[in-house]
């Protein structure tokens, strides 16, 4: 944990992904983050894989948080909820604005709560669109953006990308949108501040970013950026394996061209020209493609880092896991107090020089800060002891 954001009360209501991940980036970077589960908890926590405990998706988007467990459909929850709202500069969920506003946590309501809330809404499509009340996941997203026909195989059928990507590019989203509201508040920007984080919108930005091509010019103009839509764009084999290379400007082609032998290309007249050199950049991927079976993958990593052309072995993700580099840097260190059968988790990425980082704080059981975050709202004990007989609220044992 990064102590930058030490002063900041986030309140979570989210599941499996999107959200979870955002607020545990929050809590990452220092922020007091409350997470709200119902009363059998994010389902995430019943993943596979799973431990004794929980499953590895829920360890993996949800350390440093505090959890408590209400069921958000009875009418106590939302005096539980209003109190929750009142003392946090944010509130983070990624349900459907129809939901937020049966639980009474919409922007309107939330601000009337606490007037100077940063209210980030992660949605499924913006409010302002057609789109606005239907459901939208992961797969839904990487179809509806045109992602799943980019990675279309060779009879044509449209294919995902194997990893939640849409929900992971959103989160981030949300994280920069809380971080420039608190910022707008620090200097005395008045009033409630609605961040809406709408997938689809997000997912369609981020492919269209090189994407939109010739038709950021023109209304009939072509979409779709050349050089990644090449055919020949892959990883390449070699003697032994696979290997990515990418020669990008003239001089990493000089190289390169020089050192399979092929003085013949850099003599062409075209080949001097950076426009012209694009129009052929299919062919000349084909050139790759041709030559690095020549050589094991060791040998051509070695002559490309002698070449100063970027390249990299290609890994399985089991690869990973013994990757030397990240061993260096300790990328799969447990922190203390995880439970035994935890061996690996995966790190907040981005370091700060001087700023001594804290422990981090494992995943919690469900309900493990109940009492505490409910006396912290200004419930009596005797009040909490109502709640959780009566099944509004978890049983936090441990503090009991």
């Amino acid at each position: 944990m990064i102590p930058l954001l030490r002063d900041v009360r986030v309140l979570e209501i989210g599941s499996v992904v999107l959200g979870p991940y955002a607020a545990q980036i929050l809590a990452d970077l220092g922020a007091d983050v409350v997470k709200v589960e119902p009363m059998d908890g994010d389902i995430a926590r019943a993943s596979q894989p799973r431990s004794s405990s929980m499953g590895a998706l829920f360890a993996n988007n949800n350390r440093n948080k505090r959890v408590i467990a209400i069921d958000l459909k009875r009418p106590e929850a939302k005096d539980v909820l209003a109190r929750l709202v009142a003392r946090s500069d944010v509130l983070l969920h990624n349900m459907r604005a129809n939901a937020a506003e049966r639980l009474g946590i919409d922007f309107q309501s939330a601000a009337e709560i606490n007037p100077r809330l940063v209210y980030c809404a992660a949605v499924g499509f913006g409010q302002g669109g057609r789109y606005r009340d239907q459901p939208a996941f992961d797969d839904t997203v990487q179809a509806a953006s045109g992602l799943a026909m980019l990675l279309r195989d060779a009879d044509g059928a449209p294919r995902f990308v194997p990893t939640i990507l849409a929900d992971k590019v959103t989160a981030l989203h949300a994280v920069y949108g809380i971080l420039a509201a608190l910022v707008a508040r620090a200097n005395g920007r008045a009033g409630a501040i609605q961040v809406e984080v709408p997938m689809f919108e997000v997912f369609s930005a981020f492919l269209l970013n090189e994407h939109l091509g010739a038709a950021t010019f023109a209304t009939d103009g072509r979409v779709g950026y050349d050089r990644v839509l090449s055919n020949n764009r892959r990883p390449f084999r070699t003697s032994d394996g696979w290997i990515a290379v990418l020669p990008y400007t003239a001089e990493q082609w000089r190289r390169f061209l020089g050192e399979i032998g092929r003085q013949d290309i850099m003599n062409e007249a075209w080949f001097a020209n950076a426009a012209e050199r694009q129009g052929r950049l299919d062919w000349l991927y084909g050139v790759i493609a041709a030559a690095l079976p020549s050589r094991t993958t060791e040998s051509w990593l070695t002559a490309f880092a002698r070449l100063q052309i970027p390249a990299s072995r290609v890994n399985r993700l089991e690869d990973l896991l013994h990757d030397p580099h990240l061993d260096d840097v300790g990328f799969f260190d447990v922190p203390a107090g995880y439970p035994q059968d935890v061996v690996r988790m995966i790190p907040q990425p981005v370091r700060f020089d001087g700023v001594p980082p804290y422990d981090d704080r494992p995943p919690q059981p469900l309900s493990a800060d109940t009492r505490d975050v409910l006396r912290e709202c200004g419930y009596a004990d005797d009040a909490i002891d109502r709640f959780v007989s009566a099944g509004v609220a978890g049983n936090d044992a441990h503090g009991a």
